[in-house]
């Protein structure tokens, strides 16, 4: 069984819930779980101006997926942080390259959940999670979410991320804010939630 976490990360937010999400999915057992980003397309004098080139140094050893490969997996978890309520057209444009596989049904049957991060706590995460989600089901995936069982979800303790609709986490107005406990241990819950239900869709 294979498990690809894929992810998309201005300034490693989302890298970091990623790395979470992918130790969660390790806990399954016989799961290979592989982490890759999707390509920059920012030009580098604008990642320069946003001050987003060093913080994406940091995760530069990451592969670059193609749109190709999520066929080879049997579980798909995908992190974005969110663009005015919806997907970051990086991701965005790394879906759209996905037709082909759309026309063969190549990721029917398959499990799928989503992740995100925001600079604001109503910032867009569930508007975020629930686009991909759309486009999961498009393609016959089925929808995984992050279940109340996470009971993370329900404190009123502490500001944090994380919905039904998937694992998130708040980064600031200037990204200041890096990713809590609470909200990693989402992460991580939702990467094993999501590899359990693709072991049981695929007999293994």
């Amino acid at each position: 069984m294979k498990t690809l976490v894929l992810f998309y990360s201005t300034y490693g937010h989302v890298w970091k819930m990623a790395e979470a999400v992918a130790e969660g999915a390790r806990q399954v057992e016989g799961n290979e779980v592989v982490v890759k980003r999707v390509r920059e397309t920012l030009p580098p004098e604008l990642l320069d101006q946003i001050h987003a080139t060093q913080a994406q140094q940091a995760f530069a050893h990451i592969p670059v997926a193609t749109p190709e490969e999520l066929a080879e997996y049997d579980a798909l978890l995908i992190g974005v942080p969110t663009r005015y309520g919806n997907v970051a057209s990086q991701m965005q444009a790394f879906l759209d390259g996905t037709g082909g596989l759309w026309a063969k049904g190549a990721l029917i049957g398959k499990a799928a959940g989503a992740f995100t991060s925001t600079a604001t706590q109503h910032g867009g995460q569930e508007t975020t999670l629930r686009s991909l989600h759309t486009e999961f089901l498009h393609h016959g995936l089925v929808v995984v979410g992050l279940p109340y069982s996470f009971q993370g979800q329900t404190i009123i303790s502490e500001v944090s991320g994380a919905s039904p609709y998937g694992a998130s986490t708040i980064a600031g107005g200037q990204g200041e804010r890096q990713p809590s406990q609470n909200e990693l241990e989402g992460a991580r819950f939702q990467g094993r939630h999501v590899s359990e239900i693709a072991k049981k869709l695929c007999g293994k």
